[in-house]
């Protein structure tokens, strides 16, 4: 069976295209967002379970965990659930992109078939931040996910926005993907990371129109490929890092932002870190 929190755009565009023929348990925080996704799904034959989960609680994850594999072997989980800058304070951003894409991937471990994969849905802007120490890259992949808020490098006083959290837990994630390549790998699974830049989702559309919308304008304007992309391109990239074909990749991160990141180290744009 196959997990997949988050069922806003990215997530349910990846559901469709990895549930085919198997359980899918789909999870979110919003129960409207979820009761309207599963809907989709179950409508289009597909076979799905719901859970309510808040990833910033490891007992709420660990219900997750638990409850998928009551409903079958734990082939692939794919955690898609994040809050962007606009929607909420350093401190929130921080207790869900970065806390809980930890616990996810520490209990998800527990339960993960031999064979199976994980995959977390990141961002372009764990690519935007300058270099950090290499005690502080150490400490953000290995420091055990209950430990990882009381670092002193991401207290309230160092991490004065949402934008610099938003990256510090971005960067995180491909941190901790190639820490747990390491403890999945002994469970003969493995884990993978997307990181997308601009996806054409209620999400950015809600960014496109808030204050900072002019700068995502700006990142699209300025990209090689000058557009944003549907979730299913990402769905595309997940399938294959997902599946068979990619037995040999684990620990890695996929950057899919149209050439974004690239515009910004050629002096296209300006650097928010």
């Amino acid at each position: 069976m196959v997990v997949v929190i988050g069922a806003g755009g990215i997530g349910a565009a990846i559901a469709r295209r990895q549930g085919f023929g198997r359980t899918i348990l789909l999870a979110d925080w919003n129960e409207k967002t979820l009761a309207a996704a599963a809907a989709d799904l179950t409508n289009a034959s597909y076979e799905v379970a719901t859970h309510r989960v808040d990833v910033s609680s490891r007992e709420s994850v660990r219900s997750l965990a638990d409850a998928a594999t009551d409903l079958g072997r734990v082939i692939q989980v794919i955690n898609t659930a994040g809050l962007s800058p606009n929607m909420a304070t350093p401190e929130r951003v921080l207790a869900i992109d970065l806390y809980g894409s930890a616990v996810v991937f520490e209990e998800f471990e527990r339960v993960i078939a031999p064979g199976g994969a994980g995959l977390i849905i990141s961002s372009m802007a764990g690519y935007m931040l300058p270099a950090l120490p290499p005690e502080q890259d150490h400490a953000l992949a290995f420091t055990p996910a209950d430990d990882l808020l009381a670092l002193p490098f991401l207290s309230a006083a160092a991490v004065p926005n949402s934008m610099i959290a938003y990256m510090m837990a971005k960067r995180a994630n491909s941190l901790r993907v190639q820490a747990a390549a390491v403890s999945w790998g002994a469970k003969g699974a493995r884990v993978n990371s997307i990181s997308p830049g601009i996806i054409a989702t209620p999400l950015s559309q809600h960014e496109l129109n808030s204050p900072i919308g002019d700068g995502y304008r700006a990142m699209i304007t300025a990209s090689p490929a000058g557009r944003m992309a549907p979730p299913d391109e990402i769905a595309i990239a997940a399938n294959y890092l997902l599946g068979p074909d990619a037995g040999f990749i684990t620990g890695s991160d996929l950057l899919i932002d149209g050439g974004v990141i690239a515009a910004m180290r050629a002096g296209k744009l300006p650097s928010p870190g």
